[in-house]
């Protein structure tokens, strides 16, 4: 019985010192540690030398369109020509930063030009269809950032022509589509953050699509817009509901660190962004969406947002359909969606990407890396490659009391989708 004492005894030590080394990283702890990353390989794609980006898509082609929410910068929609570069895109469509603004009486407005971007927050890559070539959807706010005589950030109202949604086709880099919104649907004070569009024939009576667009006003009128693509008619849904509305007097944290925002002017306070994410589901039934600021995720019914004004109870209706599909686990940012119906959403305090799973109702962990530092947007390629922006947002003057934290370069990070997923097609 001696020896088979001794053996178990062996057998104990060598695997408490398995045991200790599994856990010991670089400072020779032997404690468990989070590394701070999981998921697929990260590959850095491109990368930002100058202007610091907001949107970006990916075509079929693998052509990288970035865009830039404008104060001073050259442009505000541009096309990367190599790894660390990009130039203004289209020819002649972005106004000098000079042209993006007006005053009157007093009041700063940002301008109403119908034809050249003043303010590009997103964009969106539909795939060429019978009647539509591929298109770069362009999500210009027409509200830029501009300094008063005192250095404070200001964001002058839009006016009607400003905002608006433009069609660019990808087969001859041209403007094909263009389409502005009346003062009672984009309100002086909103701001389009996000769009994704349903090109599918039967669902309006126009046959030619529908876009959903996020409000995501800070001033407190956040909500969703909706366009007819063949008419140009615009909507609104769920304005003001409580799923889309800032959750007032949030601290979350980034890197570790409480956050607290400290613009030049203003009081030191939060973070007021309402309404952010938004994907619909492969078969166009269910829109997903969250405020910024808020830890839970909402679906309601897209049937819901487009039913027409002539219907009485089409509000209501909307307010009474919405879904509380629980927690997260923190803050979101922006989202993505995937052919296997995956709802991917940005996930700023923990440096990652988070997934939803419709089949098993739960949000799981997709990649996590300590170069994620605020992923403020996400494309889908065909390549089924999740691409990401990288851009310091927490670091920038604005939210610092004028002092700019980043440090160069930003980036594009890409890794492959889950169980071979792609790019939606099944909405055109």
């Amino acid at each position: 019985m001696r020896p088979t004492l001794t053996l178990v005894a062996l057998i104990a030590l060598v695997a408490g010192a398995i045991a200790q080394v599994t856990f010991q990283n670089s400072s020779q702890t032997i404690l468990r540690v989070d590394n701070g990353s999981y998921g697929p390989e990260i590959e850095e794609y491109h990368y930002y030398y100058d202007q610091w980006p907001i949107g970006l898509s990916v075509s079929s082609k693998g052509r990288l369109f970035v865009c830039y929410t404008r104060g001073d910068y050259q442009f505000t929609l541009g096309e990367a020509v190599n790894k660390t570069a990009e130039v203004p895109y289209p020819a002649g469509l972005n106004l000098p930063a000079s042209e993006t603004n007006t005053t009157w009486h007093g009041i700063q407005f940002g301008s109403n030009n119908q034809t050249g971007l003043i303010s590009v927050q997103a964009l969106y890559i539909t795939p060429a269809t019978a009647n539509r070539p591929e298109t770069l959807w362009v999500l210009d706010t027409g509200r830029p950032t501009i300094m008063n005589a005192q250095g404070v950030p200001t964001m002058p109202y839009g006016q009607p022509g400003g905002p608006k949604v433009i069609g660019i086709s990808l087969n001859n880099d041209t403007v094909y589509a263009t389409y502005t919104f009346p003062s009672d649907v984009h309100y002086p004070d909103s701001y389009m953050n996000d769009i994704r569009f349903d090109l599918r024939s039967n669902v309006t009576s126009s046959g030619q699509g529908i876009a959903y667009i996020v409000d995501s006003s800070n001033e407190g009128r956040p909500g969703f817009i909706m366009l007819d693509l063949g008419t140009g008619d615009s909507w609104r849904r769920l304005s003001q509901d409580a799923s889309v509305l800032r959750v007032d007097q949030d601290v979350p944290s980034y890197q570790g660190h409480p956050f607290y925002q400290n613009t030049l002017g203003s009081p030191i306070g939060h973070l007021q962004e309402g309404l952010d994410g938004i994907q619909l589901s492969p078969d166009g039934k269910t829109i997903y969406y969250s405020p910024l600021t808020g830890n839970y995720l909402y679906s309601v019914p897209a049937a819901n947002l487009r039913e027409r004004d002539t219907n009485p109870l089409a509000d209501q209706a909307a307010h009474n359909n919405v879904s509380n599909l629980g927690q997260r686990g923190g803050n979101a940012n922006g989202f993505e969606g995937d052919s296997n119906g995956l709802v991917y959403q940005l996930m700023p305090e923990h440096n990652a990407i988070y997934y939803y799973d419709p089949r098993d109702l739960q949000t799981h962990g997709y990649v996590r890396d300590p170069r994620i530092i605020w992923p403020d947007s996400a494309s889908i390629g065909a390549d089924g490659y999740f691409y990401m922006n990288i851009n310091q947002l927490p670091y920038q003057p604005m939210w610092n009391g004028g002092v700019d934290l980043r440090m160069h370069p930003g980036a594009v990070l890409r890794c492959k989708l889950l169980g071979n997923g792609t790019k939606i097609s099944t909405l055109g």
